[in-house]
Order: structure tokens, then sequence, then C-alpha cells
């Protein structure tokens, strides 16, 4: 093997070069391996085609790992010797890289400050660039019924004792590397699972050997395909009676050939009441073929029943017409009130652009909002409709993704990874619900913003970027409405802070073409349809509550609320920002808090229901545990539990009011496959009165029958240490206020809270309008200026780790020196290193440095950063979460 230098400049030169030599022998790859860096030279089979952009297995090392071809040379590189070369295993998917999406690819590793491995394998299904696996199996030669027949296993160690007994339970004598190492239960000591493996070895007990990376494969299943050849000569044959077949066979035939002329095998025997052996016998005369065929795998499908588009309102129509006209790289801002409709006209969007034979790729936040448009979007367009998101099994998610290269036009709803999705003819990108965090990837790097790549991928494509939002992000707003104004100047914001309208939105990047920027559209949909209101919101003040003697979490109007809604049938959505029972667990002797053991965080609360066995959570690393009876600390009975979650809500729900039918809707509830769209049908069907759940309830679900929403504690949105507080704040309420009212009878919206006087709480009461969204910005943009916080500037945010406290704390103080003392140091501050807010996840103690870049400076240059050994450094720039 060879490494090379390798730049911007060689990715975009030679992906999909064509090599000179008919039977080109060697190929240049970027291997998917820790410590690897530049291309490396392999060989090339004969019998085995390998074109630049193909997924390929190669030995690197003593690792079987995935690869990316770059080029193919026409000769060795000099000072390599033919034979040292090694071969190319095998080809594990063919170039799927178009030349733009090549340089999306370089766009995102350069300004996310990443390798380009790291760009590439966001881009990709998991397993497709997957690694071989270190296995330990038993001797086959040497196996033995029982371990104590050996002469010598006094001679073994503890550790090596324990492992031969667990390959023993093995049912194959094997298993990996990784899980032998768990299972050693002697003190830790450095390299004692190491030494076990070796004596185990040295014995000739247990052999090492490789396991080949398990890649995703294509399913296939056996399908019935009729011989349209032979069909004729049936037919010939029929007319001059002289067919070898059967009546019932001819029977088959002539039904097979109404469905198509091919069916799946399971499908055929139903359709076609026949058996296998019969059809076998058909095949046996030359008739049709029994053979498997690739079948795609698909998530759960729609089974809502076919649409057909709606009559708009004014504001619709002049939307869809806006948005038709775009031509090109454009992109458009579709400010809609909760309810307006924005779904409608996305849909009346995409149709025309499926007509014209391209496809529309579609952005949600959370998976949980997918069944929900998967359901409108495939009633409308059928099975041109696919999903892509984390929730689908590896052979779904690979097969999806094969299913885009494929050309046809077709329609991905997916969450922010889908923002890669392989489309060779995207006509449109709509990001719904654009203001929402979950667009940014946190970890690993790529710390990537789909919105942003969403504008890099539609300008390389040539295509509209449609960001559709009830709140849109202060970053989007004032890119889109430049003309907010000072109550006190006739100066716009952005003029007072020496700013145009392309450098408020650092956070999004440069436009390629700054002399000639892409035209840009507000879209206003300032009305629900059928002009139904939007819902009025009462502010109860829980200091007032607190002073008339109620201790509950349900204010006295929520109450009766409540109570009025199951006696007259209607439904309801309960919004708590926290799931689990309680925020945490403290001795109200020694005052002493249930800590998690690996983190710096208190343990929460679980208890599903009034007889379940209480149990302490950590929502950061997993860590669980049973709820003591008593103090670990100083043995006192009295432990009391502090704050709400989804689980307090519906626990206390059913005292208080237990005739009321509750579902709980959050990440405890929804994490296997399925249940997101279980739980909102049951719902639909009215099988609950009541809906309680997170944030995953604000994200554009669609109840029609919700007539009240309650806000159980608005004061934990406020309070986070984070400069956006304010404003996700106000988004969550006013997102989560637009689920009651959007069905005939009006609806209700009660907000509880501590902080009456907060700007956002004040804001939120005042009213939803559009212009007294925009009076809420405006005072955000105010605040965020004198401080240079975006839009005003942007922020890179260092994150260190390691499991050694005092190692993460000397790395970070070098680095920060360092950051101090390059050249382009001039064009940002350093702030810190300072310990995380939450020191330490998962055993890994935690620092942080942020640099805060000055207006209009250049984005630094941080990929040449190197952290130590055990170091563990993240490179998150335009971060939204600071902890």
């Amino acid at each position: 093997m060879h490494s090379s230098d390798f730049s911007e400049h060689h990715n975009q030169r030679f992906i999909g070069e064509v090599a000179a030599s008919s039977a080109p022998c060697w190929v240049e790859v970027l291997v998917d391996c820790p410590g690897a860096s530049g291309l490396y030279t392999y060989r090339i089979p004969p019998g085995l085609r390998v074109d630049a952009g193909d997924i390929v297995s190669v030995f690197f090392g003593a690792q079987q790992v995935g690869a990316i071809a770059i080029r193919i040379p026409s000769k060795v590189p000099e000072g390599l010797a033919p034979s040292s070369i090694k071969p190319i295993e095998e080809v594990i998917n063919t170039s799927f890289f178009t030349k733009e999406y090549w340089h999306l690819l370089n766009r995102v590793a350069d300004y996310y400050q990443t390798p380009f491995i790291r760009a590439l394998k966001a881009s990709l299904p998991p397993g497709l660039l997957s690694k071989s696996q270190r296995r330990i199996r038993l001797q086959r030669s040497k196996s033995i019924e029982n371990i104590e027949d050996i002469g010598y296993v006094h001679t073994l160690s503890k550790s090596a004792l324990q492992l031969l007994e667990t390959l023993h339970r093995s049912p194959n004598g094997d298993y990996s590397w990784q899980y032998l190492q768990r299972q050693v239960k002697a003190p830790r000591k450095t390299g004692s699972a190491t030494q076990a493996i070796r004596q185990l070895r040295q014995a000739g007990l247990v052999e090492n050997y490789l396991a080949a990376p398990r890649s995703p494969k294509a399913q296939k299943r056996q399908a019935v395909l009729l011989i349209q050849s032979a069909i004729s000569d049936f037919q010939r044959a029929q007319s001059g009676h002289q067919s070898l077949l059967s009546d019932r066979q001819q029977e088959i035939l002539i039904a097979l050939e109404r469905q198509g002329g091919e069916l799946w095998l399971s499908d055929a025997l139903q359709q076609l009441h026949t058996t296998t052996k019969t059809l076998k016998k058909i095949a046996e005369l030359g008739y049709l073929v029994i053979e498997p065929r690739e079948m795609l795998r698909a998530g759960s499908h729609s089974q809502a029943g076919p649409d057909k588009p709606k009559t708009l309102t004014a504001d619709q129509a002049q939307a869809l017409t806006t948005i038709h006209a775009m031509s090109g790289y454009e992109e458009a801002l579709l400010h809609g009130v909760t309810g307006s409709g924005k779904t409608e006209v996305y849909l009346q969007a995409i149709a025309p652009i499926l007509e014209h034979q391209q496809s529309a790729l579609v952005l949600v936040p959370e998976i949980g909002l997918t069944p929900q448009l998967t359901d409108r979007f495939r009633s409308r367009f059928g099975q041109q409709v696919y999903v892509y998101h984390s929730g689908l099994s590896e052979g779904e998610r690979y097969d999806t993704w094969r299913q885009m290269l494929s050309g046809e036009p077709q329609v991905i709803i997916g969450t922010r990874s889908a923002i890669f999705a392989p489309l060779p003819n995207l006509g449109i990108i709509i990001l719904d619900e654009e203001h929402d965090s979950s667009f940014k990837q946190d970890q690993p790097m790529p710390c990537y913003h789909a919105r942003q790549v969403a504008r890099w991928r539609a300008e390389l494509e040539e295509c509209p970027l449609l960001l559709g939002s009830a709140t849109p992000s202060l970053e989007t707003w004032v890119r889109f409405r430049p003309q907010l104004t000072d109550m006190n100047s006739d100066k716009t914001v952005l003029d007072r802070q020496g700013l145009d309208r392309q450098d408020a939105y650092p956070t999004e990047g440069s436009s390629p073409n700054p002399h000639s920027p892409s035209p840009i559209h507000y879209i206003s949909l300032p009305s629900r349809i059928h002009a139904r209101p939007l819902p009025p919101i009462e502010l109860i003040d829980m200091r007032a509550e607190l002073k008339d003697g109620n201790r509950t979490i349900f204010s006295r109007p929520l109450q009766k609320a409540l109570e009025n809604l199951v006696e007259t049938g209607n439904q309801g959505i309960l919004f708590i920002h926290r799931r689990g029972h309680s925020s945490f667990v403290s001795c109200r002797s020694c005052g002493q808090p249930l800590e998690c053991p690996n983190c710096d965080v208190s343990l929460s609360f679980h208890q599903t229901h009034h007889e379940a066995t209480p149990q302490l959570r950590c929502h950061y690393c997993g860590y669980s545990k049973p709820h003591p009876k008593t103090c670990p600390a100083c043995m006192s009975p009295y432990l009391k539990t502090f704050g709400s979650g989804t689980q307090r809500v519906v626990n206390d729900l059913a005292k208080y009011l237990p005739q009321a039918r509750c579902i709980r809707f959050d990440s405890d509830t929804t994490r296997n496959k399925g249940a997101h769209r279980a739980l909102l049908s049951r719902f639909a069907r009215g099988e609950a009165d009541l809906l309680v759940g997170t944030q995953m309830l604000t994200k554009g679900i669609d109840l029609p029958q919700v007539t009240l929403v309650g806000v159980i504690a608005a004061d934990g949105l406020l309070f986070m240490p984070d400069y956006r507080a304010s404003e996700r704040a106000f988004q969550t309420m006013m997102q989560v206020a637009g689920r009651a009212g959007r069905g005939e009878q009006p609806g209700r919206v009660i907000v509880q809270t501590y902080s009456p006087e907060h700007t956002a709480i004040k804001a939120l009461v005042e009213g939803s309008s559009q212009a007294q969204y925009g009076d809420f910005m405006q005072q955000e943009l105010s605040d965020r200026a004198p401080l240079g916080y975006p839009p005003y500037g942007r922020l890179i945010l260092l994150k260190l780790s390691s499991l050694e406290a005092q190692s993460v704390e000397r790395a970070a103080a070098r680095l920060a020196h360092r950051l101090e003392t390059q050249p382009e140091a001039a064009h940002y501050d350093v702030l810190g290193p300072v310990p995380a807010p939450i020191f330490r996840v998962a055993r890994r103690y935690r620092w942080h440095i942020l640099l805060k870049l000055k207006p209009k400076a250049p984005l630094p240059n941080l990929r040449r950063l190197r952290s130590p050994t055990g170091i563990s450094l993240t490179i998150d720039v335009d971060p939204i979460n600071l902890s």
C-alpha cells in the first residue's frame, strides 16, 4: 500500500475519472480506519471491475475494512513494488457519486472541519463501510465434552477458565473478542483478557480469526415469471388443439398473464389458487420460470386511502404560485401559522416535480413526524413515497438508499441524515419545521446542520429550497425579513449593526457567488384554513395557586378544563418538557441527591404506574438501578422526589381524574419500531382522552380532535444555560399551543408558570400573530447584538473528553494556548477552557473551549488540530447545544 497527498483538488479532479487503459490494474482508495491518511494503492484482481466512486472492501493491516475508490491511476506510484500491493477483496457497491454530490461532501468536510471519510460515512447507510471483527473460536479438532477433562487445567489462569467455559456454552463455540473481554471477572489488570486468550491459544484450545464485514445485502424472494415467447407457442397450440397443458394449467397461465406475467411465489399461490408443485410442472414444460428476484425492503406503509388535492385558500394559492415560479436555485420561507395548511402546499408543489420525472426531498426534525406525513404523502402519490431515517432496519435503509439511485421520480421523507439521499435528479428540497434544533447533529463529527447542507445541495443541484415553519429560527427570520425595524428608529436592526442580509446569516455559510446572490422569497400564511381562530392562551401563575393551598401539579383552571374535557368526550394534550416521573430524588435528612455513578447528574425517578417497581435512570448514559428504600449516605428512609415528568403527570391524573384515559408519548414509549404510528393511531381512533408527552408533541402532529392543550411547567424551558433559551421556549410553547382547535371545535390553551413576567411568556400570551412574532424576534436581536452572538457572529465549540480528569484538563489548556497564539487569532476570541456544564458523562470528563468569531471573520482552519492519545476532540461549528 502507499499513502499519497489528498486534497480537495484531488477530490474534484479525479472522482469519476476513467482509466486510459481498457483493463486498469490499480486503484487508489480512501480507507475507513483510524490512523489512515491520504490515499492507498490496491491491485484490481482479474475479472473484477472497479470504478472511481465504488465502495470496496480491502485489507488494511490485519483488518478488512471498507474504502471508497477515488481514482484509477495508469501506473504504480514511484517507489512502490507491484508485488507488495494487496488486492481489492470485493466491490460492495458500485458508483453513486455525481459531480454535484462529490462537491457537497467536500463542502461538508471543509466547513465542519472534519476528515472527508467522516463526511462520506454520514452520507451512507450503516454497514456499507464496516470493518472486520476479531473473533475467538474453539479448535474443532480438540473439542471436549467437559472442561475438567483437560489434563493440565490447573495450569490455566482463572480468567482463561472463565473464557473457556463461556466458549463451551456457545452453540457454535464462537464469540467476538470484544464480548469475551467483558466476560473476564478477574480484577481489572492491563492485558488480563489478552493473557487469558494467549494461554488458551498456546494450549491449542482456541484460535483467532477475522470475520469478514457484514455489509447489508439485497434481499431476494422467489418469483414466478411468465415466458412471453412460450405464451405465443401456447396460444398457437391452443388454437390447433395440440397443447401439452391441462385445462387447469392453461387457466393458471392465462391468469398469470392478466397479472402482468410476474408475481411473487407466495402471491401466485394465493391469487392463482394453485400449488408450488403445479407451478413447477408448468415450469418444466417451459412456459414459466421460478427464480429468486431482488425485493426491496421498506418501512411500514400507509393504510390511508387515496387522496385528491384540496381546494386552496387565497393565501395558499398565492404561496403555490410563488413556489411554482421558482426556477433553479432559489429559496423561500413559508411562514404559516399552525394549522394554516403548509402540508397541502408542499403536496401541490411536489406534484409537477414528479410529473417532470424529478424527485423531491422532504426533511422533518423527528422520526415521530414521519408516520403522519408519510400517510398524507402516500395517499397522494402512492408508492412513489419512501421514508429514510435511523428508525428503519439496516436492510430497509440499504434498500431505500439503493432505490434512490434508480433515478425514478420519487419522494423521500426523512430526518436530517436524509439530506445526503443520493437522488440523481432532484427537483425540490423542503425542510418542514426548519427552526427545530434536531436538524443539527451534535455528535459524532461532522456536526452538520441539515438546513445548511440543504442550502449547499440546492445550490449545487440548481433546485428550489423551501423552508417551512410557524416559528422560524432567528437566523432564518433575519435572512428573509431584513426590513425588521427598531421602534425608535427608521434604521433596520441589521443596518445598525453594520451587517447586510448575507452577513446576517453567517451560521449558514457564504454564498458561492456573493456578487449574484440567489433570489429569496418570504411567503406568508397568516390564517388557519377555514378561517378557524387561533386558540386563546390563558396564563396561570402557579405562585398564586401555591398561596391558595394548591400543591398539585395541576392548577385549578386546568383541573376544571380536564374534567369538562372528559365529560364532553373531547380530547386534549398535556405537555411537559421532561420524560420520566421526577427529575431527581433527594434525602430529606442529609440533603444528598441520588446521582449517577458514571455522570455528574442526578438520577431521574421512573415509575410507569402505581404498582410498578420504581427505577432510577440516567438520561445521559442509560445507567439504571431500583429505587433504594433508604439513603445510601445516611440510611434515612426519608427520600423525596422533586420535579415532574411525563410519568408523574400520568400517575397524578390517575389519582385526580381516574376516569381519564391517557397515552404517554415520549422517547421511553416510542423506542420500539412503529411505536410512533401505533400510539398516534390509537389516539386518533379515540382510545384515549389525553396525550401526555414531551417536545415530540410540538412538531407538526395534526390532531383535529384536540380542543385543549395544557403546558404543565413552562419554567423548565425558560432557564436553560444557553443564549437561545428564550427563543426555544417561545417556539416550543407556540408550537404546542398550535395543536389545539384544528378541527370544528375551538381550542383552548392553558400555560402554567412561576415566571409570568418572562419575555417569552409575555410574548406568547400577547398573541401568536406573525406581526407579534416579529416583535419577539426583534427583541431577541437587540439582546444578542451587543454580545456578538448569532446571527451577528459565529461560534465554534471545541469539546474534549477523556477517562482521565487531569489529562483532559491539561490537553484543553494546551489547545486553548495554541489557539490564542495562532496568526488567525485576531479574528476570534477564545473563551475557556472551562469544564462542561455537565462535567462527567459516561465516565468521561469533559472540557469546552468556545471560539467567538468576530463579524465577517473567516472561518479558521481547525482540521490540523490533533488531540493526544486517549483524548477525544469534537469540533462543533455553529453549535446549537452548548452543554
